[in-house]
């Protein structure tokens, strides 16, 4: 199983559903594009948060040195995003690919990350709740569906609200995976507790 993990927009709690994910299913973890932090990059977080052995996680395609919008970080790199170069790494585990933002985040002058998503991914979105989440949530399913995509479900991040989320499962009848609640921090004690509530539904996908 292959399984594409995109946000509603940044620092919705991504990374942190894409460690709980890898670990439920002890998949491979990659993220094709990196922008900033390398020292400190999702693939370190990732590493960090794991608590079993089986996990390979796989190197960037493209590893940029600014915390910016793909597109940008690789003008400033002096390099072009080319999607014919980004190869999925081969594994015979599952392998959970985490997206960089949002699907509509660009990546050149004609991609977006949305074109990193392959016919035979399943896409899992993570909506974070602020005021604004169930246009954006609604927005970034509607488009994945346009494009015929598998949006195999969903992950609420941040504590529950029930309003908000009876509204966009109605609408959209996508499966409820998870949520991740606010914590005060996570370490990979609490990515292998919630790891355990998650991996029924994951593995029904």
């Amino acid at each position: 199983m292959k399984l594409f993990i995109t946000g509603i927009g940044t620092d919705v709690g991504k990374t942190v559903a894409s460690a709980i994910i890898t670990e439920a299913l002890e998949a491979d973890y990659w993220k094709p594009i990196q922008a900033g932090d390398l020292k400190h990059s999702d693939s370190h977080k990732i590493k960090l948060l794991l608590s079993n052995s089986t996990t390979v996680i796989h190197p960037n395609a493209y590893a940029l040195h600014t915390p910016a919008s793909p597109h940008y970080a690789a003008e400033l790199d002096k390099i072009i995003i080319d999607l014919n170069k980004i190869t999925e790494p081969e594994t015979k585990n599952h392998l959970v690919v985490e997206g960089a933002g949002g699907i509509l985040v660009p990546l050149n002058d004609t991609d977006c990350v949305v074109d990193l998503i392959q016919p035979d991914y399943k896409v899992i979105v993570v909506s974070r709740h602020y005021l604004g989440s169930i246009n954006h949530t609604l927005m970034t399913i509607e488009c994945l569906k346009n494009r015929n995509l598998s949006v195999a479900g969903i992950v609420f991040s941040g504590n529950e609200n029930k309003a908000t989320e009876s509204i966009i499962l109605n609408k959209t009848g996508i499966k409820f995976i998870g949520r991740i609640d606010q914590e005060p921090y996570f370490d990979a004690n609490a990515i292998k507790e919630y790891a355990d509530l998650f991996r029924d539904k994951l593995l029904s996908l």
